[in-house]
């Protein structure tokens, strides 16, 4: 009697087994339908990003979207798993492995979950600009929702339940249980974004990850690193093999209690063997041959394997660039004195530690991992990682913006919030190529707790994307500082970033946002390349900018003119050893000041000078060269320039760019001569100020020869931002090479009646 009523009740928890995942499966189509739902307009803004009128940027594309097509791919699988196994139920079916997959990758959720409320915040900002988005916005909240549904409705523990012990599914139900459980209560104890992990009952948080290159015994080794609350964690990605998963390889581990950026006394200065410049030019130059050569095939509808096999030959390129170009040294030192030092690819991982260090030195738990408990952290970091893809092309979206070419102006107002007076400064950056450089610096506002700077600085961009600021505590203790590091000695206070989107910046109004970093606010207006480099003559005939360098010699009965005198003069007395002199932006109000005062031959300007910061006279310099209404170099010469450089015979090369060279007309010549032992002298100081001649010609080169372009046409809407034009990346790189060239020579033999022209000494 008992033996039927046991299989009588095994009988019908069998059934149940079929109602539940009956329900499941009701569960899974709404949820297939509300991510269709949002997928649906996915394709069309994608293609949409690539014409002249996007209705989405790419970058908001992948936020709104993201990790949605991979948990519908998951969903789908499991669904059409499913559904034949209960259209052909059994009591012998098995589901558990169905579960056991959906369980294990339960990781795609956490990313999609960390993302939704920057998801939805972005895409009710598009809904205020168009109200089509208003249903995308709430399809994904809906999607949200379902999440959370279809987790409790993925009944675990009634499918166990019903599933006797000795069923095939009960361990591996047992298992997904298990790993759902985990998942569930690590998700939903999160309060912040912030990725979590823990070790006896402790709270571990991941405040930052990001790629860099560590210098292994003097060879660049990429590696992943994160930095969590209590250590800092260095890690290599496993090749991947037969289709497993990816995983990590832990290197080293330091906490953040043993950490010291001062190293003992007698250690020896260790250094960064860096690649010559010309070998990172060269790597740029390929790169842009191969985007170049990948679009025309593209366009040519060309077979798949011809751009897969150029989009390989990119792919090792931009590699070798990324593990070249790095130079920021980041040295650290561990309870045993042993330095680890990294070549930064994202300087705010390094701003991160150092801001959390100099705030909290003292509040770091010891710790210390077990070799298991190591093993597990360095497996989550599968899961915990916010940096996936290496910076590459190949890992972009095709249709994705190259970056923006053309000047930024950057108006830096005020910060506030901040709890002590303190002496504050900011700095700019932006990237080019992947890689970040400073590009302006505020004055230093004494002893404030809200500092108003309202300094405007014009930036040029070189295929930039990101703006970053970072603001500092000046250090006046002269003793403690270190010229090699710069302003290492100054206290990082904070730290921000703007994605440079073509969208907003395409209008001609300053855009303002602000910074959530002590409420810094900024100001910003774009002007792409293809106008603010127009060479246009002045309408001041009585002027110096703008007009014709031979007019302006003429009229002062010089050889060279006054203000190229006047700008030397002040930087040799005082800005040789300036760190980024030439590079760094001045003021844009100092900048327009001089320009003024030089334009009405103002008395007081060697006054104005001598009280201005020496980025500004640099740059009212560079304004000056790159205003003239023809190169130094001339139109007419330029192509012969661009051409001579090519040339692969040394001794060829020379006698043709010397040649030409003193073919220029005689105030060209002069200028150029004179301007060019002022370099060489500024490259001198190279250890100190970091301008080596490459670096020279970089910021001179396209401003001394870039020609006038009297047939180009300025398009219809002048700030229409231009993406990245390969035959202009060339152009600009000859332009580069040729000044370079100029540079590296040791002496220039010229004629005696060359030289004898100047009538005042090139020693100012």
């Amino acid at each position: 009697f008992y033996f039927f009523i046991s299989m009588e009740r095994r009988e019908k928890g069998l059934e149940m087994r079929k109602w539940v995942l009956s329900g499941i499966l009701a569960t899974e189509e709404t949820y297939l339908s509300h991510l269709e739902a949002l997928l649906l307009p996915m394709k069309p803004l994608k293609a949409a990003a690539t014409t002249s009128q996007p209705v989405l940027t790419v970058a908001q594309i992948e936020t709104i979207f993201f990790k949605v097509p991979e948990l519908y791919e998951i969903h789908k699988e499991f669904y059409d798993g499913l559904l034949p196994r209960v259209q052909q139920w059994s009591h012998h079916q098995r589901v558990g492995d169905l579960f056991q997959k959906l369980a294990s990758q339960l990781g795609v959720y956490r990313a999609f979950v960390d993302n939704y409320e920057l998801a939805v915040e972005t895409a009710e900002k598009c809904c205020q600009a168009n109200t089509q988005f208003a249903e995308i916005s709430e399809v994904r909240k809906r999607v949200k929702r379902t999440v959370k549904v279809t987790r409790s409705t993925l009944v675990l523990h009634d499918l166990l339940k019903h599933t006797p012990i000795s069923h095939p599914d009960h361990p591996l139900l047992q298992d997904a249980l298990r790993i759902s459980q985990n998942f569930l209560s690590s998700i939903n104890e999160e309060t912040t974004s912030r990725r979590q992990t823990f070790k006896k009952g402790e709270n571990r948080q991941l405040l930052k990850d990001s790629f860099m290159v560590e210098l292994v015994e003097g060879a660049r080794k990429l590696r992943h690193v994160f930095l969590f609350t209590d250590l800092l964690l260095c890690a290599k990605l496993k090749k991947q093999i037969g289709g497993k998963n990816q995983q990590y390889d832990c290197k080293w581990y330091i906490p953040l209690s043993e950490m010291t950026f001062q190293g003992p006394e007698e250690a020896e200065p260790l250094t960064i063997p860096q690649v010559p410049d010309e070998e990172l030019d060269a790597m740029k130059v390929k790169i842009s041959h191969l985007r170049s050569e990948i679009q025309r095939e593209k366009r040519a509808n060309k077979g798949s394997k011809v751009i897969d096999r150029l989009r390989k030959k990119l792919s090792e390129q931009e590699s070798l660039l990324l593990l070249t170009s790095p130079s920021i040294p980041l040295r650290f030192y561990n309870k045993n004195g042993k330095v680890m030092m990294l070549s930064i690819l994202n300087y705010l991982l390094q701003c991160d530690l150092k801001l959390k260090y100099t705030v909290s030195p003292q509040g770091f738990k010891t710790v210390s991992l077990t070799s298991m408990e190591l093993q597990m952290l360095t497996s989550s970091c599968i899961k915990l990682q916010t940096v996936h893809h290496i910076p590459l092309s190949i890992n972009k979206e095709e249709d994705e913006s190259s970056g923006l070419y053309g000047f930024l102006n950057v108006i830096i107002h005020s910060a506030s919030g901040l709890k002590q007076s303190l002496n504050l400064y900011c700095t700019l950056e932006v990237d080019s190529f992947g890689f970040f450089s400073n590009k302006a610096k505020t004055r230093v506002y004494r002893y404030t707790s809200e500092p108003k700077w309202n300094e405007e600085f014009e930036i040029e961009l070189e295929g930039s994307q990101t703006l970053r600021l970072l603001c500092y505590e000046k250090s006046y203790n002269k003793t403690k500082q270190n010229k090699e590091d710069g302003d290492g000695t100054d206290r990082i206070m904070g730290k921000g970033q703007i994605l440079l989107d073509p969208q907003t910046l395409q209008g001609k109004d300053w855009q303002r946002t602000v910074i959530p970093m002590n409420g810094i606010k900024l100001s910003m207006k774009f002007t792409s390349r293809e106008f603010s480099l127009k060479r246009m003559p002045s309408e001041k005939p009585m002027g110096v900018f703008g007009v014709k360098i031979s007019t302006v010699t003429k009229r002062e009965r010089s050889k060279v003119p006054y203000i190229v005198r006047q700008c030397l003069e002040e930087i040799e007395r005082r800005g040789m050893e300036e760190v980024g002199i030439y590079r760094v932006s001045g003021v844009a109000t100092d900048i327009q000041a001089l320009k003024t005062a030089f334009d009405t031959n103002n008395k007081d300007v060697s006054v104005m000078m001598s009280e201005m910061d020496v980025n500004a006279i640099a740059g009212t310099l560079k304004l000056y060269f790159r205003e003239l209404p023809e190169p130094l170099f001339t139109d007419e010469l330029y192509p012969n320039f661009a051409g001579g450089i090519t040339l692969s015979d040394s001794v060829a090369k020379e006698s043709c760019m010397l040649n030409l060279l003193l073919s220029l007309p005689e105030p060209n010549l002069v200028t150029f001569l004179f301007l060019l032992d002022h370099l060489k002298r500024v490259a001198e100081k190279e250890s100190i100020n970091k301008m080596s001649l490459h670096n020279l010609a970089t910021v001179f080169g396209p401003t001394l020869l870039r020609p006038a372009e009297k047939d180009s046409k300025i398009p219809a809407n002048p700030t229409q931002p231009i993406s990245m034009g390969d035959s202009w990346s060339l152009e600009v790189m000859a332009q580069v090479q040729v000044l370079l060239y100029f540079l590296q020579l040791e002496t220039i033999p010229t004629p005696d009646s060359k030289r004898q022209s100047i009538l005042f000494s090139t020693e100012v």
